[in-house]
């Protein structure tokens, strides 16, 4: 486990791309999916991602291959999701482990992580959007103790979806 550096900003966009087509693919057109990825994905996007003082990304690694990624996000207490009561807020921005890595503990080292940096950085909270139609992320979620607290729309492609978005206090 390890923060990504500007030069992991290629292979990171490489896995976030794969790591979401294999998510999401199959229940999205085509079109959606590539605007999306043109959008969200590639070296020049995740070098100023990884850039942002507002962002940390995490980097799972097993044998020398990334294996997943989170990237997190500060928001203050100007956040507009109302529903996460929370003064200092961690958002999970992105959290994917490669299909090859799945059942082998990475999501949960990478979650461990994310709340270490949560807890280090002072944030009362933690709170992702997944979409309603990710039954094993949103059981992953609520194994952590994340739970439902309202919704948001997320815009793939030129479809609007429903996001259900998940809080977790965060004690001492």
């Amino acid at each position: 486990m390890r923060r990504a550096t500007p030069a992991d900003a290629p292979a990171l966009a490489a896995l976030a791309e794969r790591t979401f087509r294999d998510t999401f693919a199959a229940d999205n057109t085509a079109m959606d999916m590539d605007l999306h990825c043109a959008r969200a994905f590639g070296a020049e996007i995740q070098r100023a991602e990884i850039a942002d003082p507002s962002t940390v990304t995490l980097l799972a690694e097993e044998q020398g291959a990334l294996a997943g990624y989170a990237q997190l996000r500060w928001a203050g207490p100007e956040h507009p999701l109302a529903n996460v009561r929370a003064v200092h807020p961690l958002e999970v921005m992105r959290f994917y482990v490669a299909a090859a890595h799945h059942g082998r503990g990475v999501a949960q080292a990478l979650m461990a992580e994310s709340m270490a940096i949560a807890r280090a950085g002072g944030a009362d909270a933690m709170w992702l959007g997944v979409w309603e139609r990710n039954p094993r992320a949103i059981r992953f979620y609520g194994k952590l103790g994340f739970v439902t607290c309202g919704e948001q729309t997320f815009v793939l492609g030129s479809d609007p979806q429903r996001d259900l978005v998940m809080v977790r206090p965060l004690a001492g």
